[in-house]
């Protein structure tokens, strides 16, 4: 029998009462925004014209790249730009599909949230690992996985053992962002979906319909992206290779830098659970302000192209909001979350961000260094 999402969770709890009213707080006030202005909280007119664009685009690249009209190195542009679009149709559609925010109606986001698998992904091992214990475990070590992206290889928390090496992370960190996708298409999805665990999440239970998905739409991908264009297409394996490779080394390029100047950044926390207790001494909402930064908050061009996750604070206080939302609501959690003392992590640039970044990885790059230190430097 399928267990729930409760069942699944781990025995780790966020325990300050005491803080508990910033959510009651912010979450009255969005509510009423949407309510005043008489607007759904899911997606518009805006975001099925950006599901259009991207998912519309993709396969345009992908035709005109099958087509062979063009000359080898105008193919290999279009592969590189078609990687990033795959990473456009993840943020941009898939994402709030998979969170339930694209639609009210659960089978257009099923829909949606399949064109997931059908860019070599899988949106049921999503779920548990950025839905369930991402967003629940926000940077806490050993439990949320997205900090563990290259354990051994690079540092992205100060609980991590250090190694010699890492004191040049900050500069190979960035190319090894580019494999993630290669990872995520061959590797992550069959490892995390066959783990006992994900973080401290029991992950031993999975419907017969899930093991379909995940091998049938692999099998999908693969004959789509890797089948098909060398039987039809009149190029060499090591051309196809290089297209292929470094048409996912584009796509893992946007999707690592995206995804890590949201939590990896100057200014957010690490926090480790109480030895005594066990447990997270702060309220959940508080402890997302803690470990979650925006950037480019008032840039038309990341707001659109980054589906919302330069809006990670307003994302993982409301997840069930769509991200053509966020900028709107992001002025109404800011000031609510200065009116409680609270910090409000953001960069104003993207540039910015990276910067922040790069100086993070440099940081965590020091021998031994630990989260108390970071919390003094930024202090």
């Amino acid at each position: 029998m399928k267990k729930t999402e409760q069942q699944k969770m781990a025995n780790l709890r966020f325990v300050c009462k005491e803080r508990s009213s910033f959510y009651r707080t912010v979450t009255k006030r969005v509510n009423d925004y949407f309510k005043d202005n008489n607007i759904s909280k899911y997606g518009n007119g805006t975001m099925y014209l950006k599901s259009l664009l991207f998912i519309g685009g993709t396969v345009l690249l992908y035709s005109l790249i099958i087509s062979e009209i063009f000359s080898p190195w105008v193919m290999f542009g279009l592969a590189l730009i078609l990687g990033c679009f795959k990473a456009f149709i993840g943020f941009n559609v898939c994402h709030d599909a998979i969170h339930g925010s694209y639609s009210p109606n659960k089978v257009v986001n099923k829909m949606f949230g399949l064109v997931f698998n059908a860019i070599g992904a899988n949106d049921y091992v999503w779920k548990i690992t950025h839905n369930l214990v991402h967003h629940t475990y926000t940077n806490i070590p050993g439990h949320d996985e997205d900090i563990d992206v290259a354990p051994g290889l690079v540092r992205l928390s100060p609980a991590e053992e250090w190694k010699k090496h890492m004191k040049y992370q900050h500069f190979y960190a960035f190319p090894l962002y580019g494999l993630a996708s290669l990872s995520w298409v061959f590797r992550k999805d069959f490892k995390k979906f066959f783990q006992k665990n994900i973080g401290q999440v029991e992950n031993t239970t999975h419907e017969p319909i899930e093991y379909f998905n995940l091998f049938f739409f692999k099998a999908f991908y693969y004959t789509v992206f890797i089948v098909v264009p060398i039987l039809v297409m009149d190029i060499t394996v090591w051309q196809f290779l290089f297209g292929f490779i470094f048409m996912h080394v584009a796509e893992g390029l946007v999707l690592g830098l995206v995804f890590q100047l949201a939590h990896v950044v100057e200014g957010t926390d690490f926090p480790e659970p109480s030895p005594e207790s066990g447990n997270i001494e702060e309220d959940w909402a508080v402890h997302q302000m803690q470990t979650t930064a925006n950037f480019a908050r008032k840039s038309h061009i990341a707001n659109f192209l980054c589906g919302g996750l330069n809006f990670q604070v307003e994302h993982h206080l409301f997840p069930n909001i769509c991200h053509v939302h966020y900028r709107e609501i992001s002025d109404i959690v800011k000031a609510t979350a200065h009116e409680f003392n609270l910090p409000y992590h953001e960069n104003e640039t993207f540039g910015k961000a990276l910067v922040s970044h790069y100086n993070t990885l440099k940081l965590f790059g020091h021998n031994q260094y630990k989260r108390k230190e970071v919390a003094a430097t930024v202090a």
